[in-house]
């Protein structure tokens, strides 16, 4: 039996980057660990080996990939935020999507009373919903 089934994103160089926007962007977000590539390590000295850190109540474990992918995040997967009020969708909306992508405007979709898909500047996907 697995005792932890967690997202891992796999960032090339950006993941500290994308770890300082994240807790900026969600209010009460931390750092549960943080290990850094040292140097004569395989990857670049400073930049993640291994993070674990807390967006709302779920934990997610990053890492900045020392081998080069021809591949990157797709929409496919996403983070589906349950927002309290429809500002803070339109509020982690704008955020979110500054550099990135909008998939789907902010609007009313019939399944929520607001919803909006974006991919952030590192393009990592989230659907931002307001029940």
């Amino acid at each position: 039996m697995p005792t932890s089934v967690l997202p891992f994103l796999m960032f090339q160089g950006q993941g500290s980057d994308a770890l300082d926007f994240y807790l900026f962007v969600f209010p009460h977000s931390k750092i549960e660990h943080i290990e850094r590539y040292q140097a004569g390590d395989s990857g670049a000295e400073g930049s993640i080996k291994l993070a674990r850190f807390t967006l709302g109540e779920q934990s997610v474990l990053c890492t900045d990939s020392p081998i080069k992918h021809a591949f990157s995040f797709t929409p496919s997967f996403s983070f589906f935020v349950e927002c309290a009020s429809q500002d803070e969708v339109r509020r982690l909306g704008s955020l979110l999507k500054e550099g990135g992508a909008e998939l789907m405007p902010v609007d009313h979709y019939g399944f929520s009373t607001l919803f909006t898909w974006v991919s952030d500047r590192f393009g990592v996907s989230w659907q931002l919903n307001c029940a």
